[in-house]
């Protein structure tokens, strides 16, 4: 089972960060991606890994979250979360155990936009680690026991969320930025609509949600295409060919300016900001990528951490990102502050974000932005899991099989002068809004 409680704290889309990261650290000859396409119709990308016996695969069925009906939301992370729980012929503790004996991963989640899975396998157990996932996908058994025990996690999951200072200040974002759509809802749902979920309800999301034209699938290991397509046949050639309609409706975020305080009796706030962003299709976002690396997202070398953090000490970390949903672009943004603090924080982001509006970052920043994102990677970006990922992720957003040999190609054609006709054009100070919960001494709700 996987949830995520906290998805809305964290960048939007995981896998756009794991390609961009990624891309940077496999050199263009060190790969190839091939297009592996089987006899009926299922297609996958793979990269070739011989130095281990193992196979990894990711899939990715377009539409998620936010296509759960209004009064069941929370209902792809539940299914997420139980599609593992018992499958065909075995029960819950039968299908864990059998995955369990033969040290085989297999894992569902659900975002705002898709529902994920991965499998990773010693080539040893390939053949079973495939027909489970085959049986969970295709036979879920949603038997009463585990539904009863995920859903009590689940309830206790948002009873937790509804405590946390970060939860609520980013919930308030969201229902702010997206109000009257999907995304202003929660993943997990409510403690209202988790509880009128029914067996018969997943059913239905399975039947008319898993198909095979919302499909994408990575797979990076010890495999050949031949093996691969009659797995992709055995897995996914019973899935409908088609999905019901996975599209929602596009939508400018509704942020202009303000503060909203939540009041939660903590000795420290959490401030969250937000502001309308860019999307991944964007001829501008690589220059906005870069761009945000200098502003909050580049850790101890940002702007923001310079001025909020190095120079006056008002938090211990502070940070920004950007979001690019399906449907949706936001930039996004947080720190956490002592109550005294907390407006001069917000001022300190603010005058931050309109200096950078202005002028755009220097040509040091810039370059310096482009060495480390060209150059570097965070380790966990290494594993095949992660290469499965950036597969998925490449497809998700048609970046084009050849992405990786690119990539830092877009990065390097960032001029400064695209970099400052960008910062203007993106960054809008007048429409940064914050939500803050706790008890910031002297902030006041100003919506």
């Amino acid at each position: 089972m996987m949830t995520r409680l906290n998805l809305i704290l964290r960048p939007a889309s995981f896998v756009v960060f794991a390609v961009l990261f990624l891309a940077a650290a496999i050199p263009a000859h060190a790969v190839e991606v091939e297009r592996v396409v089987s006899s009926k119709g299922i297609e996958a990308w793979l990269i070739r890994d011989h130095s281990n016996p193992v196979t990894t695969l990711k899939l990715s069925f377009r539409g998620g979250a936010a296509l759960d009906p209004e009064n069941k939301s929370g209902l792809a992370n539940f299914v997420a979360s139980t599609l593992d729980e018992g499958a065909g012929d075995l029960d819950s503790r039968a299908f864990q155990r059998a995955l369990d004996e033969k040290s085989i991963s297999l894992r569902f989640s659900a975002g705002r936009d898709r529902l994920d899975g991965s499998l990773r396998t010693l080539n040893k157990n390939r053949d079973d680690a495939f027909e489970y996932l085959r049986l969970a996908i295709n036979e879920p058994r949603f038997d009463e026991t585990p539904l009863n025990r995920i859903r009590q996690q689940i309830l206790s999951g948002i009873r937790q969320s509804q405590e946390d200072p970060g939860n609520r200040a980013g919930r308030a974002i969201f229902e702010k930025a997206f109000q009257g759509h999907p995304y202003a809802r929660d993943n997990d749902g409510t403690l209202e609509s988790v509880s009128a979920i029914t067996p018969d309800d997943m059913r239905d999301f399975v039947k008319e949600r898993l198909a095979r034209d919302n499909l994408l699938i990575g797979v990076v290991g010890d495999i050949d295409a031949d093996t691969l397509k009659k797995y992709l046949d055995q897995v996914f050639g019973t899935l409908p060919e088609k999905a019901k309609p996975w599209k929602v409706a596009k939508i400018d975020p509704k942020l202009s300016g303000g503060i909203e305080v939540i009041d939660i009796d903590v000795p420290q706030s959490s401030v969250q900001f937000a502001q309308p962003g860019i999307l991944r299709n964007n001829p501008d976002f690589y220059t906005a990528y870069v761009l945000n690396y200098v502003l909050g997202g580049g850790g101890f070398v940002s702007r923001l951490y310079e001025e909020v953090r190095e120079k006056r000490g008002l938090a211990y970390s502070v940070y920004s990102y950007l979001m690019p949903l399906d449907n949706a672009g936001v930039v996004m943004g947080g720190a956490a502050t002592a109550n005294a603090r907390v407006s001069e924080t917000i001022a300190t982001v603010r005058d931050v974000w309109k200096k950078f509006a202005d002028d755009g970052p220097t040509a040091k920043e810039l370059e310096d932005a482009k060495t480390y994102l060209t150059g570097a990677f965070p380790l966990r970006f290494t594993s095949s899991a992660a290469i499965a990922d950036m597969l998925v992720g490449m497809q998700e957003e048609d970046l084009g099989i050849d992405y990786i040999d690119k990539r830092n190609g877009y990065i390097e054609a960032v001029t400064l002068e695209d970099a400052k006709r960008v910062a203007k054009k993106l960054y809008q100070p007048e429409k940064l809004t914050f939500a803050v919960a706790g008890k910031p001494a002297g902030v006041v709700s100003s919506n």
